[in-house]
């Protein structure tokens, strides 16, 4: 949520850069009428508090003079004053809860070095790591392999739940296994995140830190209970709000936190190709990263945490590219976001296995995430960063489509050898 004060502050300026979100301006008008009514309120009361301190003043002087029925009169006069401004407190605080009620709908503001365009037509490259494969004959995609290998059942899956999910089976299985031991290992290992096993549903509070709710409740699947419960969306949402309502000391940060969670998204519509196959899927395995860091730190951290998934696929060997987004292509809590695309030959093209993302203190005012400076007794509002590390699915398809041979079989990359206990699925 952005900051109240601010948005007033510098009211123009933001609504010029949320114009480049694809953001309906009419939302903020109803902010510019609300904020009138406050300025009125407010001048109102600063006059009436002004006549209830000279009427104060007056029942001194006629106490001193002896005149104790006047002052008695001038005392009642102070007293529906002090009501009126009661009264205007009331009104002022029930405006402040239609702001933040609007600021909820508003999503984060752009950094300054975010391309500016309305879709990821605005996107830009910002690198490329690996060569894609020149193959001697016609790549197939992962459905077909999957399918001639024995590893993955979709009608199964869609005979057991619907359309949109997957078994997978025997290697399969072993290899989604494998891809997330070994990123997990890789992270904690090398990049320095602690590992953490959180719960599979949140509920609404937890949603609305990270900025799900209440904007994107038809996204995600809600629980029949009694309690407003969730299934996560990606483990952001358990992650970041482990800190919500709590106050870090400034020696504790940066934290970094890593975790395997299965991920449950409705995504309804259609996507065209992206239906066929695991690369949009109702559930899907993931390893996410998460970062809580100083403000100044923010922006560093975001560039370490995109080389920390990037050297994923460096050591599966899978060609990739790095795009910093637009403002228009974003996401809603997201102030800067890396999007890092794998190369998939049954398309000839790339495709997305990860977004970074540095939500500077978006989430954490919602989510009332603060630190304090050692010295200092008033505290701030950390950065919170949150980055996939991978998709483990969207991996698992790359896997079979850059490292398939003609004979249909598939070759395993050299850094998971040891976690498959074989160097081909066949």
């Amino acid at each position: 949520m952005l900051d109240l004060h601010y948005v007033r502050d510098n009211f123009d300026a933001v609504r010029e850069r949320l114009s480049t979100r694809n953001f309906d301006p009419t939302l903020l008008d109803d902010f510019t009428q609300l904020d009138g009514k406050r300025r009125a309120f407010i001048r109102e009361r600063d006059e009436l508090n002004a006549a209830t301190n000279r009427v104060s003043k007056e029942v001194g002087g006629l106490m001193r003079e002896g005149k104790k029925d006047e002052a008695e009169t001038k005392k009642a006069e102070s007293r529906q004053l002090g009501e009126k401004v009661k009264e205007i407190e009331t009104h002022l605080n029930s405006l402040e809860d239609s702001f933040n009620e609007i600021l909820t709908r508003v999503p984060n503001l752009p950094h300054a070095s975010v391309p500016t365009g309305k879709d990821e037509a605005a996107n830009h490259e910002v690198r490329r790591w690996g060569t894609p494969r020149s193959f001697s004959f016609t790549p197939k995609d992962h459905v077909d392999l999957g399918h001639a290998l024995g590893i993955l059942d979709t009608e199964r899956a869609a005979k057991v739940t619907g359309a949109r999910f997957a078994v997978l089976k025997g290697w399969g299985a072993k290899l989604e296994r494998a891809l997330i031991a070994f990123m997990l290992d890789l992270h904690t290992r090398e990049h320095g995140y602690t590992e953490m096993l959180p719960p599979f549903m949140v509920n609404t509070d937890s949603l609305f830190g990270t900025g799900q709710l209440p904007k994107f409740e038809g996204d995600l699947f809600k629980v029949r209970f009694e309690r407003d419960y969730y299934l996560v969306p990606t483990a952001e949402v358990p992650l970041t709000n482990l800190h919500r309502d709590e106050i870090l000391e400034e020696k504790d940060l940066p934290i970094y936190y890593t975790a395997y969670t299965p991920c449950f998204r409705s995504e309804a519509g259609s996507y065209g190709r992206d239906v066929k196959g695991l690369i949009r899927q109702h559930q899907f395995d993931k390893v996410e990263l998460v970062k809580f860091a100083k403000p100044e730190d923010s922006y560093d951290e975001l560039e370490q945490m995109t080389a920390n998934a990037e050297k994923v696929l460096q050591l599966l060997e899978l060609p990739y590219r790095t795009m910093a987004l637009s403002t228009g292509d974003m996401g809603f809590s997201a102030a800067k976001t890396y999007d890092i695309e794998v190369w998939l030959p049954s398309q000839n093209t790339y495709r997305e296995i990860s977004s970074c993302s540095n939500c500077e203190a978006f989430q954490a005012r919602r989510a009332q995430i603060r630190f304090k400076r050692e010295g200092k007794s008033k505290s701030e509002f950390v950065h919170t960063l949150n980055g996939s590390g991978l998709a483990v699915g969207r991996t698992w398809l790359a896997i079979l489509e850059n490292y398939q041979q003609e004979d249909g079989s598939v070759k395993v990359p050299d850094a998971l050898v040891s976690y498959l206990g074989t160097d081909v699925i066949n």
